[in-house]
């Protein structure tokens, strides 16, 4: 630490520059940073969906449910299974530990379906499919998409085919999810006594329907000098065309499927629905991707809007519902207004205490590099600035300011008996070189006083790591931005603050008398 000081105090460019440096690389990893509420915390959960259409919840759940969960509770690191059964389909939640990898356990999940296959009931459309979910990535913004005159499923389609492509190509935005509605389809209610009375079966109707939508090739027939294009009529896409649809014809006499079941127009999924204003409405719910800015994500979602709902129909409003933002930007705010008036208070009460506002001013400076340095640690380490990052710069500004104020004082110890020393023999003048062996003596001296201290802080805040599950993931960034600024604090007390001292300290007889406050404890 003496040699250390010794190189800073005869090379205060050096020091200088080192300061700067700290503060240029903290202010670039500020616009840098992304901006988020809390910390990053990653729960790994997988949720396995499977359907078997026309089963009941009580089906699903013994013939489906039951054997998926048998199978994926063998899966190393499950901490907890939740299944949810209903019409026609079932879901399994799996929530693994912490520190389970979810591309390893991904894998796993895929080889127990597989396993199971087999005892899945034979009916079900395709294998059991599964998904990768994070609870902490909630959405950070809702669109309601609404019309007086368009259906729900025609708002559905614009929302899925226009709005969510357009969102999905905005920076920063990882997944759009509409809900409130489902895609336009023909739902046919067969009428069974009309199917009995004219001897048909349900499967009869069912091939009637797949046989009108069948792709099949396009040719032509030729007959001598005759040749006839063969070219297949439009699919079927609404009730009316349905509704025509021939499933019998028996010496001319035709059995149209209006004649056995109610053709109505409707949508893939009757029991999904929205609503914004008591009015039928759309939903979409925007997420980030990992890692993004919410704010500038947010802005760039708001800076589209206007190109979006040009490509809607006159008649249909797209309203922002949810937006999460605002209250990110009122806590960072306050946050801002917090740090600034706490590094004012600290500064204050250095002053009150030395009573010169010159000499306060070195531990006042000390004080932002160490914190705008903190904030580059935090972009190496992969943080975001939310409430705890914060709030541990917050914290910080009352514990790096002792380094500095270490330094200081026993600087300033040296001087006094300087001056002291050369009272006694009727000089009143120091001299510079003395304030600068009184500087390199002083910073030297405390040396490994700032290490103990600093050691002792960096200990207890780092006995948070090994706490384990989601308080550890929680607090991480906590206590390492406290961290990174005390040792930034460190490096600054025994480079910069010796050198201030040196070059900023008056080597003339001490004319200011201690600050109010000294005074007030002298008494």
């Amino acid at each position: 630490m003496h040699a250390l000081a010794r190189f800073f105090i005869r090379r205060p460019v050096g020091s200088a520059m080192l300061a700067a440096a700290i503060v240029l690389a903290g202010l670039l990893a500020l616009r840098l940073l992304p901006v988020a509420p809390l910390p990053r915390v990653d729960f790994p959960v997988i949720q396995v969906r499977a359907s078997l259409p026309g089963a009941s919840p009580e089906s699903m759940a013994s013939t489906v449910a039951a054997p998926l969960e048998r199978a994926l509770g063998s899966i190393a690191g499950v901490t907890s299974i939740r299944s949810s059964s209903n019409q026609g389909s079932t879901g399994v939640t799996l929530q693994f530990d912490l520190n389970r990898d979810i591309d390893d356990a991904a894998r796993e999940v895929q080889a127990a379906i597989n396993a199971v296959r087999g005892q899945l009931p034979s009916g079900m459309v395709g294998n059991p499919s599964f998904v990768k979910v994070n609870p902490s990535q909630a959405p950070i913004m809702a669109l309601a998409l609404s019309s007086p005159r368009l259906p729900p499923s025609a708002l559905y389609d614009n929302a899925s085919t226009v709005l969510a492509q357009k969102l999905a190509q905005v920076a920063g935005v990882g997944e759009v999810t509409v809900d409130g509605s489902s895609l336009p389809a023909v739902r046919v209610q067969v009428q069974p006594q009309a199917l009995a009375h004219r001897g048909l079966s349900l499967d009869d109707v069912r091939r009637a329907i797949a046989d009108a939508n069948a792709w099949r090739p396009v040719g032509a027939v030729e007959r001598d000098a005759s040749r006839w294009q063969i070219a297949l009529p439009a699919p079927l896409r609404t009730a009316a065309d349905f509704s025509a649809l021939v499933v019998r014809n028996e010496g001319g006499a035709l059995v149209r499927l209006s004649d056995v079941a109610e053709v109505s127009d409707s949508v893939e999924n009757r029991y999904t629905a929205g609503y914004h204003n008591n009015r039928p409405a759309v939903v979409l719910l925007v997420s980030r991707r990992p890692g993004a800015n919410i704010v500038q994500t947010v802005d760039a979602i708001h800076a589209q809007l206007p190109q979006l709902r040009a490509l809607l129909p006159a008649d249909t409003q797209l309203s922002v519902v949810m937006d999460r933002s605002p209250g990110i930007r009122a806590t960072l705010r306050e946050g801002r207004f917090t740090l600034v008036l706490s590094c004012l208070l600290v500064m204050a009460v250095v002053w009150a205490f030395l009573g010169s506002l010159r000499t306060a001013l070195i531990p006042a400076l000390a004080l932002p590099v160490s914190l705008v340095g903190a904030l580059a640690a935090m972009w190496w380490l992969g943080f975001s600035l939310n409430n705890l990052s914060v709030m541990a710069l917050i914290v910080a500004a009352g514990l790096v300011v002792d380094d500095a104020i270490v330094v200081l004082e026993n600087i300033q110890r040296h001087l006094e008996r300087a001056r002291a020393a050369l009272a006694a023999t009727g000089r009143r003048e120091i001299g510079r070189r003395t304030v600068w062996r009184a500087a390199f003596t002083g910073a030297g001296e405390v040396g490994f006083t700032l290490l103990a201290m600093n050691g002792a802080l960096i200990v207890v805040f780092v006995s948070t790591l090994f706490m384990g599950g989601v308080v550890e993931r929680l607090f991480r960034e906590f206590s390492l931005t406290l961290v990174a600024a005390m040792l930034i604090s460190l490096a600054v007390s025994v480079t910069l603050t010796p050198a201030l001292c040196a070059h900023g300290l008056p080597a003339g007889p001490r004319t200011r008398a201690p600050g109010p406050l000294a005074r007030l404890i002298a008494t």
